[in-house]
Formats: structure tokens, sequence, C-alpha cells
């Protein structure tokens, strides 16, 4: 039987702030990433993974029984790989590797050539239809695994999105887990701006959907989310995680949508880890 990793709060702060060390190293090694999209997540994944949520053994990858998370988002590849590093699915070191040609952290997840990665995804809004697949599977095959699909607030502009909220709800997927990482802005601008779209937990609530509207980069919060989301038995549930986009580096948070895409430059990478703490 799969167990979930459980860290004291002490270590699961500690990691956050490797995981937020590891994003900007890597990034702007490469030259180019998204690590404003992948710092806003980090809270979030730092406790599904960490924090006694997601059952997974990196020694085996493709156990039937694991728990399975889909970054729908997944030009936040950066922070996702950073998460599997430190799980121990691949050795820290690789992250220097980060869009280096013939390297397996390409610049989108790749499921056919990293262990952990449960979807190839970069294609916006097509994560959670994936997530529906596997959750079905489950319930088809009388798996006890649940999913975990984290979206962008930006890319739940898109139609299918939508279609499949619609679904699950109608389905009461109650083995299905929405994140919704609502940093604020998207490529161009930000989300209020281009499609505003609240009221949002009552929209995905009248879609048949239990959900809740967390700060996103509280610890306590996030635990007791996910703490909530797994006692929901009869329907999907949906977190709303408020977050800011490049959290913990000043110069992100302070105009996030010009950092959009953008690694930090290596001058004020030093400065950026300070800030972080690692």
């Amino acid at each position: 039987m799969l167990e979930p990793r459980t860290e004291p709060r002490a270590q699961l702060e500690a990691t956050a702030r490797r995981i937020r060390r590891d994003i900007v190293t890597s990034t702007t090694r490469a030259g180019s990433g998204h690590p404003s999209t992948s710092l806003s997540m980090v809270e979030i994944l730092t406790v599904l993974y960490f924090g006694g949520v997601l059952r997974y053994d990196p020694s085996e990858p493709h156990h039937p029984e694991r728990d399975r998370f889909i970054l729908s988002k997944g030009h936040g590849a950066p922070g996702l790989y950073a998460v599997l590093a430190e799980a121990g699915y691949f050795p820290t070191e690789d992250l220097s590797t980060l869009r280096q040609l013939g390297s397996a952290l390409e610049g989108h997840p790749n499921m056919c050539r990293l262990p952990g990665v449960e979807a190839s995804t970069g294609s916006l809004g097509q994560g959670l239809s994936m997530g529906i697949g596997h959750a079905l599977a489950a319930r088809l095959d009388g798996h006890s695994y649940r999913v975990y699909v984290m979206v962008g607030d930006g890319e739940s502009e898109q139609g299918q999105v939508w279609e499949a909220l619609m679904y699950a709800g109608n389905r009461g997927l109650g083995n299905l887990t929405l994140i919704l990482d609502r940093n604020g802005y998207q490529q161009t601008a930000a989300v209020a701006e281009v499609q505003p779209l609240d009221p949002l937990q009552d929209k995905i609530e009248a879609f048949g959907w239990s959900a809740r509207t967390i700060d996103g980069h509280s610890l306590d919060e996030v635990e007791a989310a996910f703490s909530w989301a797994q006692s929901v038995q009869e329907a999907p549930q949906a977190i709303i995680a408020n977050t800011v986009k490049g959290k913990g580096v000043s110069l992100l948070e302070a105009t996030p949508g010009k950092w959009h895409g953008k690694p930090i430059p290596p001058d004020e990478v030093e400065k950026a880890l300070e800030e972080i703490g690692a």
C-alpha cells in the first residue's frame, strides 16, 4: 500500500525554499522558461507532495494505485521538475539541463521522457479532461487512487475547461480535485482585463462541484483544503488558490505582467536567492 510522504512544518518550509531556489537557478541557467508562474504554485505542490497528501513511490512511478498529479498549465514545468527532483524521481543535478538539447526536462512536461510526469501538457485547457480520464479509469478498474489537476486562471478561459467541469460534476467524480492557481496574470495582461472570471467559486459550484477559496501561499490553508477535498466523496472538489505570480522574488512580484516567460537575469539571481532565503 502506498503511503503519502509527510514532513514536519519546519521541513516543509525549508522544502518550499529549496524548490523556489531550483526554479530560479534552473530557468536563469537555461536562459528561458517560466519562473514566475512556477513560483506561484510552490506552497501548493509542497503540501501535495510532502505534506501527507499524494500517494507515490519514485521507485515505482507507474504503480497502479499511485495518486496522480497533472499540471495542466504545462509552462509551469520548472516548478514541477523542481518538485519531482526533490521527491526523488531524478537527481537534483539534472535540473541544470532544463531546456537543453537532449534533456528530458523539456520546456513543457513530457510523460514519455520523465518519470513522475502523468500527462504531456502545454496546450492549455486540456489537463482537466485528462484528469477526468484517470478518475473514470479508477472507477472502472476499482482502484482507490485520487487525481489532482492544476489549472491556471488565464488557462480557464479555454472552453474545454468548462466542458470538463460540466462533465465531472454530472458524473460525481469524487476522486477528482481541481486546483486553480489564481495568480492573476496571463501572457498578455491581467486575467481580469482579458476575461474576468468572477464569481468564480459560484460558477464552479453551479457545475456540481464542491469548492472553496484559499490563500495559496498559506501552508495551513493549503493543508486544510487538501484535507477537506479528501473528505468529499459525492462530488469533485475545486480548490481556488489565490496566489502571487513570481511569489518570493520582488523583481517578479512588482511587475508580474512584464516577466511572463522570462527568466531572472543573472545579475539579479543573488538578490532573488537572498529574498527566498535559500
